[in-house]
């Protein structure tokens, strides 16, 4: 599933040339899109980033939990 993913929402935009454009467009897929702004269910459904701010802020006091 993850690699029908990539391709269908990276990879399939370029003409690779050869193993280092390959290497170089899926490093920065991962990087850019995929762990940063796609949400993951072990991030309460949140992305990776909205989940660090929020753990961030709970750290420092400036949210109160409820319940």
């Amino acid at each position: 599933s993850f690699h029908s993913l990539i391709k269908r929402e990276w990879l399939n935009r370029f003409k690779i040339r050869d193993y280092d454009h390959a290497y170089r467009l899926i490093f920065e897929y991962l990087e850019a899109f995929y762990n940063t702004k796609r949400i993951h269910s072990h991030c309460d459904y949140m992305s990776p980033n909205d989940y660090e701010e929020l753990y961030r802020r709970l750290q420092q006091g400036e949210l109160q939990m409820a319940g």
